[in-house]
């Protein structure tokens, strides 16, 4: 008897674009099927270019969990904006999300009046309509067609990322049209970027998730230190950035109460991703200008030239 034919190995890059909080981060969780991009309810909480990887059959997909695309404001908003064009440019296919709800909205609008000059002809641009438990089907359809003829999407995709319909179907399509060649990445990899970041992106999330108005963005999160101990934990010491005295004292919270409610919440997800205890330690320190410093530019993942 022959062996059965073993299909090609293939891999490609996905680019997942659209404006914040249009779903690209948990989209980005489901088709991975583990948590590796912050979720909050609030937008451009993405900062870096979050690579995750999954597999599909023969296929490997590697997805591109861009910042959301704004008009930018500061020189972090530049950078962010630069990552996320860049991440498409790259991609082999770029999957534009919109929210049904919300429709074309002047985001939107601007993104669809950008793509043809960030894409080039060799790329696939899907479109996915996320979120659509949210409106009824006429305006759904109506929605998809003055989408498509916006712009000419070689397929357009319904899904609730948050709920997971649709999510196979998509995957099985990105499966399909990423080019044949090997792998990019060991098959149990789940992400490329250094779990240290990632770690430190899990904090800034609970942080985001507890403290209020502007706070969050003026803030940054580096793990500073990671040691391996013999009994199979890892100690995991970071550092939270502010820029003024009163930030810090609203971060630590009432008798340090809201400190120690972050980092237990960000502990228990680490040890539940990494499948072993962490033990991790939190410190606050005032930077006042660590949003114009290269080096916690790098440490997000981002080009500090983009801000300029």
């Amino acid at each position: 008897m022959t062996e059965p034919e073993q299909q090609p190995q293939q891999a490609g890059f996905i680019a997942l674009i659209g404006e914040p909080n249009a779903g690209k981060s948990t989209l980005t969780n489901a088709m991975v099927g583990a948590k590796i991009s912050i979720v909050t309810h609030k937008v451009q909480t993405t900062r870096a270019r979050i690579r995750g990887v999954a597999m599909q059959d023969q296929a490997q997909l590697v997805f591109v969990d861009t910042p959301g695309l704004f008009r930018p404001r500061r020189r972090l908003d530049r950078a962010m904006v630069a990552a996320a064009w860049g991440g498409a440019a790259d991609a082999d296919i770029v999957v534009l999300m919109v929210e049904a709800h919300r429709g074309i909205t002047e985001g939107v609008q601007s993104i669809l009046d950008a793509l043809p000059e960030h894409t080039n002809p060799k790329q696939k641009v899907a479109l996915a309509i996320n979120k659509i438990d949210r409106v009824q089907a006429e305006v759904l359809l109506k929605l998809t067609e003055t989408l498509n003829e916006a712009f000419p999407f070689v397929s357009t995709f319904m899904i609730s990322a948050e709920r997971g319909h649709g999510v196979q179907v998509l995957k099985d399509w990105l499966a399909e049209q990423v080019p044949v060649g090997p792998w990019l990445y060991p098959e149990d990899q789940i992400a490329d970027l250094p779990m240290r970041m990632i770690a430190a992106e899990l904090t800034r999330e609970k942080l985001t998730l507890r403290l209020h108005q502007e706070l969050p963005y003026q803030l940054t999160v580096e793990t500073d230190n990671w040691e391996e101990r013999p009994d199979g934990s890892a100690r995991v010491d970071q550092v939270i950035y502010v820029i003024r005295d009163g930030h810090k004292g609203i971060v630590l919270g009432n008798k340090g109460e809201t400190i120690k409610a972050v980092s237990m919440a960000a502990r228990e997800e680490l040890t539940k991703l990494l499948e072993r205890p962490v033990h991790l330690f939190l410190q606050v320190k005032v930077r006042p200008n660590w949003l114009e410093e290269a080096e916690r530019y790098s440490e997000i993942g981002l080009d500090f030239k983009d801000g300029n």
